[in-house]
């Protein structure tokens, strides 16, 4: 392979898994104020399927070719000029330019240097490459939409998966009671990462058992609001439901002013300064980051088939590295 040729997952068109395939393509160069960073290992997350299959970030990402991934961790190779917060050799991880394309499913990234931090010390790559994308939407989510504040009731939905489980974790590191909802398997686990309440969301209504909660984060997104619809019944008077993926619809928005409660809407941003802070608590092990499966690009597709058919526990990561 020549020098300035690289290997990525390109999908041609949108579809099921067999669009995608690995080629080579051209590798990117560093412009004024970014990195070129030669991806160890890239973060799978569900709106990588989603936008694959045409739904998720499809319609900010265009028509393919593109190379989709978010999510990467691995080291400084080039800096462009003005960068003075990295340097050629630093380990870093990010989740660069989101929601346009950021082509981590490949060998090199290229983005602002801020949009990356240095990597926690204590983990390997691909560790790593499974905590931007997640860990930031469960961060801003958290500390800079809800607030939360110690002494606080926090409900999350679907908590035993990638944003899930960082979200039970900073909620108890910010002194939340915590209040998960999981299949009967997972409750043991959460209980580890510092849930106070475990919901068997397959035996018992959780509107049912949960009471007076400030904040509800929901991960469900499922059709026809009904996660969220029945989230409000749980609120305190001028509590908050965070609604991810699904957004907010007219009948969520009625719903809730009609309970005198707040909803919001919440798409995550690139946040380097946050990346720093909670790489911070991962070296500290206030944290833990939890991968179920390592894939090399080629097996793609099936990475994409496991997080798609099965629930799993934390990240599926893709091995960039040869």
């Amino acid at each position: 392979m020549s020098a300035d040729m690289m290997r990525a997952v390109v999908q041609d068109g949108f579809g099921g898994t067999e669009v995608l395939r690995v080629r080579q393509v051209p590798r990117p160069e560093p412009l004024p104020t970014e990195v070129l960073v030669r991806v160890h290992a890239a973060g799978v997350n569900p709106v990588d399927w989603k936008t694959r299959a045409g739904s998720g970030m499809a319609g900010v990402l265009g028509q393919p070719p593109f190379v989709l991934g978010w999510d990467v961790s691995g080291v400084v190779d080039a800096v462009g000029f003005g960068v003075t917060t990295l340097k050629v050799g630093d380990e870093v991880y990010g989740m660069p330019w989101f929601p346009r394309a950021a082509g981590g499913y490949a060998e090199y990234v290229t983005a602002p240097a801020r949009q990356f931090a240095r990597k926690p010390a204590t983990v390997g790559h691909e560790e790593a490459a499974a905590v931007p994308l997640a860990a930031l939407t469960a961060w801003q989510a958290l500390v800079d939409t809800a607030e939360l504040r110690a002494g606080q009731r926090v409900l999350i939905h679907a908590a035993a998966g990638g944003v899930g489980h960082f979200a039970v974790q900073f909620a108890k590191h910010l002194g939340a009671h915590v209040l998960a909802t999981a299949s009967g398997g997972r409750h043991a686990w959460l209980e580890e990462l510092g849930a106070d309440e475990v919901i068997d969301y397959t035996a018992v209504r959780f509107e049912d058992v949960a009471r007076d909660v400030d904040v509800v984060i929901d991960l469900v997104g499922d059709i026809h609001d009904r996660t969220s619809m029945r989230s409000l019944e749980v609120l305190r008077p001028d509590g908050l439901l965070v609604a991810i993926p699904a957004g907010v619809s007219p009948e969520l928005a009625d719903a809730a002013r009609a309970r005198g409660v707040r909803v919001t809407p919440f798409l995550v941003e690139p946040d380097g300064a946050a990346l720093t802070r909670i790489a911070e608590l991962i070296d500290a092990t206030e944290v833990v980051v939890e991968v179920e499966g390592v894939f090399p690009l080629e097996q793609a597709a099936l990475a994409h088939t496991r997080g798609e058919n099965g629930r799993t526990r934390g990240k599926l990561v893709l091995r960039a590295t040869a």
